[in-house]
Order: structure tokens, then C-alpha cells, then sequence
């Protein structure tokens, strides 16, 4: 059936099923969405039930969308006359994807009005649908400035989506149903994590990330037949923000991928801000840079965002679910439903099926379930990590014995995850005088990351939520903490009293970590904490087995004196009991595990030992190899 008679089809359904009065003008597929346009957004919103219930009978996303939406400038006018003042807007951005204006204020129940009074006065006046948050309590220069390019490739966008639309509801012309799997990274190693699922009809990539060594061999291999060229990948889905996953999704756009890229709406903004971290890292260090600024902002321009749970098509014969991870903020696991209920695979990404201070546990109950490809980074025999608890006491243990003798510490930590659970960590420490109230400073994107969790709180636990929103407790806004913003203050800070100093790159690979290390290393009162997995090939790995004279490139060596201390348990990872544990909670159980994203041995491990305990076919795969699931 050709897309404008399915269209007329999809319309007609919708007209016996509106009230009378309503009127519906077009009806059009805008990305993985099905779009009514109508001159009675209002009349929409009264029938409270009517878009649940043509999203069920019609199985698509529904989304209301008046036929004239007011210029923004003219808009944010009118929604300023109509709020009061003491409201304290902040912000006001317009999503023309969803024909929705996000509304920021310091005082949400002010916009909103009684019963939602100025909430209607506001869309009686500009046709957009008013959603409003509480602003957050750190600015985001990435949130803000992702918004304001998306504002300006507006029809740019809505063209894309209108295509993407087309393509992906197309017709399903084979008759030959399989389902593969191909390995293109991450396999028997940590890093460049890429998966190509395939069917008769689509292929989706499902992330694109490097290998965090350092290495001439650090990219997925995208070169392969089965993905070559390019430009025939329907979708890319990414599941979360770190860079072994993520930094490489730019460099599709320069070799031809024009299609979406899809992930939770922080997992957006968090990557922008880390690739383009990663491109300054890259030519500080006189490297090869895969990618310009400019592939960045394709990859903005083509991403679309998915909350938890939200069931959409990708493909003719694919729908995706993004499930909590309980990784970094964000992060999901991809769960697959292929064909009319034909098979289902999930990819966890990274996962932690534990409660930490920043997220829940990861889900592990889905509505069908035949294959799982999941993490091992810490899938060995003896990758049993201690409570985090235990770690925390560990932890500072450590900073008041290390800042009694007039040492720093310093804690190489990803900007996104580690760092914030070790923040929160640190200010209780001090709030209940556990460690010294010294400075914790703050170096490399580590502010930045946490100025964007602040701006999406519904991906945090409830008690963090609560103890920010209702207790008015923010621990991210403690005095402790301070941004290191420029090279003069980093150097008062290593020549300054004792101190903590969180900073990145988590595995010593880059970043300001190294100045830190190169001006404190040599004395043996400091200390360098590793809270983190360390990469086999990372600089962090060797320092870790013990390397005292660490080569920095055309600046000779560093000497190593200061103190060595490991504290595991803060990891963003299952360990090797959790992983055992999700399998045997996972509902329902899966037919096939495959065991990736850890080293050879922790793999393989982990794949045989989930075997004997289940009694499920398990396989720890290799790179380039390609599995038939049906």
C-alpha cells in the first residue's frame, strides 16, 4: 500500500472515532510519530481518553498539533503577559517536533495556575501545548545551547521527520522472516561497542563508540559488507552518554548516514557535550580528529528523543523500548520487539541492577524476551564488588588520612556518573563530619554534567529527587564544591592546602587528570584514587599494576610516589553476583544470553557460568562474527 493511502486509511479511522466538531485536517507520519493536525488542539485535549485510545487501536504514537502555531517571539510575549511576574520564568523553549513550548520557571504551580486555569489561558492564546518545569539549580550551557540549534534547524528538522516518517512506515514486502545479529565491536574487549541488528527489511546500529586505549585500532568496524554503505542503516540507536558507546555516532554523518539517531532526551545533550569534549582532547594531543564540530551538530539535528517505556517504531518491522539502566543518567536498555511478535532482543548497554544515590536498580521485567546481549566488564570469577557502603567508609578512610598529613587526593573519575556519586558522597561525608570540610574541587566537564542532571530530576531515584525539590536540600550546590575554570586556578589548587580533586578523564587517557598528576605525583603525601573501571591499555590500568614512570609524550616522564588506592564499589556496573542475579530475575527468561563488553576471560567466564546456573544457551561472542537468532 502506498504511504498516502495508508495515510487516507489512518485518517478516516480517526474521523469515526472523534467526537462530532472536531475537526481533523492532515494527518502525516513526522519521524516515528503519527500527527494529527487540527484547528481544535483544545477540543483534543478536553476528550482526556481519545488520544490513549487511537494510540491503542491504531498502534502508533499519537501526537496533537494545531494547524497554525503563533511565531515564538510573538508567543513568548503572550505567555508573559498571561503569567505573573513572581512566576519566575527562566526559560521558554519550543519544540516544533511535538508542538510543545517547555516552560521553566522557578515556581511551576504559578504557571500552571489553579486547576490549570493559566495553563489553558496560555494555549487559548498561542495554539503551542504548554509543558512546565521547575528550573533547574544549575544552568546547562549544553541544554541550553541544544535547544536554541534545534529552534534554529526547525524546518530543516521537519522535513527530516516527515522522511523518516515515510521510511519507516513503509510496507513490509518479505516474505523470508529472519533475524541476525553482527558483532562489529566490544567483543572479548571494553569499548567501541557497535551491533548490527538486521532483518529481510531494516538495519539498525545500535551504539558506535571507541575503544578508550588510545589505540590505532579504537574504532567499531564500520567498513564491514554487512553495514557498508552506510546511508542503507534505517536507525542508530545509542544507549547511553559514555564514549566508548557514543563518540564515534558523529563520524556516521560524515560518511554518508543521514537517518536518526535515537536515545533518552540526556543521553542527547550529555553525548554533545562529550564528543565535543573528546574533539578537544583529541587535538590537544596532536592526534587524528575523526570528526568536526560540524558531524556533532548533524547528529543533534537527526536525534530523537524517547523517554522510559515509550513503545515507537524505528523500522517497518522494528519497535523499540528504552528501559531504565541504572547506569549514568540516561542510560537505557534497548529492548527490540521485531516483527508481528516474531522475536524480541534486548541490549543492556552498561547496567547496574543495584539502588546507587543517584539511580534505581535496572529494570528486569519486559513483555517478551528471546535474546539479551549483556555487559561484563565485571563478569569474572573474582569481580565481586564490596557495598557501597563499605566503599564510601573506604573512601574516607582515605581522604582524612591523606589530608591529616597535608596531602590531596586526587579522584580521576568520568564526568558523567562517578563523579556526581562520588560528589554526593563526599557532601554527606562532610554534612555529617565523616571526612575534614576541605575543598572539593571540580575540573574538566564534571560541572557541566552535573548543571544537566539537575535539568532532567525525573531520571534520578525519588529520595533525590525529593530531598532536592521538597526538603530543599541540594547536595550538587554544596559550598564544598568548586568549578576549576581556568589553568591559574588549577594551579593555586596544587599548590594550595589539602584538598580532594575530582576530575577527568576517569582512565587517565587525556584530559586535565594529567596536569594534576604532573604537578603532584612526585610527592608522596598526595594520593591518586582509582573509584573506576581501568581499561586494559589505559594509563590508568598500568599505574594501577604498578608502572612508577609514566611517559607524557614530547614532556618526558612522570614520576609516580604518591600513594596508589583502588576503592571498588562506586562502579556504574553490575558486578559479577549482580549480573548472575539479573539473569535469574529477568522475566521472562530469554532463550539466548550473549556476553559482550568486558574483557576475553570475564566473557567467556561469565557466559559459561550463567550456563550451568540456568541452563540457557549462553555465547561469548567475537568480533565480526554474525548470529542468526531465527
Amino acid at each position: 500500500m502506498l504511504i498516502e493511502d495508508r495515510l487516507k486509511e489512518l485518517k478516516n479511522k480517526i474521523n469515526e472515532k472523534v467526537p462530532p466538531g472536531i475537526t481533523v485536517s492532515e494527518v502525516e507520519f513526522e519521524g516515528p510519530e503519527l500527527v494529527i493536525y487540527t484547528d481544535d488542539p483544545k477540543r483534543f485535549a478536553d476528550e482526556a481518553d481519545l488520544i490513549r485510545i487511537l494510540a491503542r487501536d491504531l498502534r502508533k504514537r499519537i501526537v496533537v498539533r494545531p494547524n497554525v502555531l503563533e511565531d515564538p517571539e510573538r508567543a513568548i510575549q503572550d505567555i508573559r503577559a498571561v503569567v505573573a511576574e513572581n512566576a519566575g520564568i527562566t526559560d521558554i523553549f519550543f519544540d516544533a517536533d511535538t508542538g510543545e513550548v517547555l516552560i521553566e520557571a522557578e515556581k511551576p504551580g504559578v504557571v500552571i495556575g489553579k486547576n490549570g486555569a493559566t495553563l489553558r489561558e496560555i494555549t487559548k492564546h498561542i495554539g503551542w501545548t504548554p509543558k512546565v518545569v521547575r528550573t533547574p539549580p544549575i544552568e546547562s550551557s549544553t541544554v541550553k545551547q541544544v535547544r536554541q540549534y534545534l529552534r534554529s534547524v526547525n524546518e530543516e528538522r521537519k522535513q527530516f521527520l516527515r522522511t523518516i516518517g515515510r521510511r519507516i512506515h513503509r510496507d513490509v514486502t518479505s516474505k523470508d522472516p529472519w533475524v541476525r545479529v553482527t558483532m562489529l565491536g566490544c567483543c572479548r574487549e571494553v569499548g567501541r561497542a557497535a551491533f548490527l541488528l538486521s532483518t529481510p527489511e531494516s538495519k539498525v546500529l545500535i551504539d558506535c563508540g571507541e575503544k578508550p586505549d588510545n589505540s590505532s585500532n579504537n574504532a567499531p568496524y564500520l567498513y564491514v559488507p554487512e553495514i557498508h554503505p552506510l546511508a542503507q542503516l534505517d536507525a542508530v540507536v545509542l544507549t547511553h552518554a559514555h564514549l566508548d558507546h557514543c563518540a564515534l555516532v558523529p563520524l556516521l554523518y560524515k560518511y554518508g548516514y543521514d537517518g536518526p539517531v535515537y536515545s533518552t532526551p540526556p543521553t542527547r545533550d550529555l553525548s554533545a557535550m562529550l564528543q565535543l569534549d573528546y574533539l578537544d582532547v583529541v587535538s590537544k594531543e596532536d592526534r587524528k580528529i575523526p570528526y568536526s564540530s560540524n558531524e556533532v551538530k548533524s547528529y543533534i539535528r537527526h536525534s530523537i528523543t524517547l523517554n522510559y517505556g515509550s513503545v515507537t517504531d524505528i523500522a517497518p518491522d522494528i519497535k523499540l523500548t528504552f528501559h531504565n539502566a541504572g547506569h549514568i543518567l540516561g542510560s537505557a536498555i534497548a529492548h527490540f520487539h521485531i516483527g508481528d511478535g516474531l522475536y524480541n532482543i534486548a541490549f543492556t548497554g552498561d547496567f547496574n541492577y543495584s539502588k546507587s544515590r543517584l539511580f534505581n536498580p535496572a529494570t528486569n521485567q519486559f513483555p517478551r524476551l528471546e535474546a539479551i546481549f549483556m555487559e561484563s566488564t565485571y563478569g569474572g570469577s573474582g569481580d565481586i564488588q564490596p557495598a557501597r557502603a563499605e566503599a564510601e567508609e573506604k573512601l574516607y578512610e582515605t581522604i582524612s588520612s591523606v589530608t591529616s598529613r597535608g596531602g590531596k587526593v586526587i579522584i580521576p573519575a568520568f564526568a558523567v556518573g562517578r563523579s556526581q556519586e562520588v560528589m554526593l558522597a563526599l557532601e554527606e561525608g562532610i554534612r555529617k563530619e565523616k571526612i575534614p570540610a576541605v575543598k572539593i574541587y571540580l575540573d574538566g566537564m564534571i560541572r557541566e554534567a552535573t548543571a544537566i542532571h539537575t535539568t532532567y530530576p525525573e531520571y534520578l531515584n525519588s529520595e533525590l529527587r525529593n530531598q532536592i525539590f521538597k526538603e530543599g536540600l541540594n547536595p550538587f550546590l554544596a559550598e564544598c564544591f568548586v568549578a576549576v575554570d581556568s589553568s591559574d586556578l588549577r594551579e593555586k589548587v596544587m599548590n594550595g592546602d589539602p584538598c580532594v580533586i575530582i576530575t577527568t578523564s576517569g582512565m587517565l587517557n587525556g584530559g586535565p587528570v594529567m596536569e594534576y598528576l604532573s604537578g603532584l605525583a612526585s610527592d608522596e603525601r598526595n594520593a591518586l584514587v582509582f573509584v573506576g573501571y581501568q581499561a586494559d591499555g589505559t594509563m590508568g590500568r598500568r599505574i594501577q599494576k604498578g608502572w612508577r614512570e609514566i611517559p607524557i609524550g614530547r614532556r618526558g616522564t612522570i614520576v609516580i610516589n604518591l600513594e596508589i588506592v583502588t576503592i571498588d564499589g562506586f562502579s556504574g556496573h553490575s558486578d559479577r553476583r549482580q549480573l548472575i542475579n539479573y539473569i535469574g530475575h529477568v522475566q521472562p527468561k530469554p532463550e539466548k544470553i550473549f556476553t559482550i563488553h568486558g574483557d576475553e576471560n570475564n566473557t567467556i567466564d561469565l557466559a559459561s557460568s550463567l550456563y550451568k546456573r540456568y541452563h540457557i544457551e549462553t555465547h561469548s561472542p567475537m568480533n565480526l562474527e554474525t548470529y542468526r537468532m531465527i
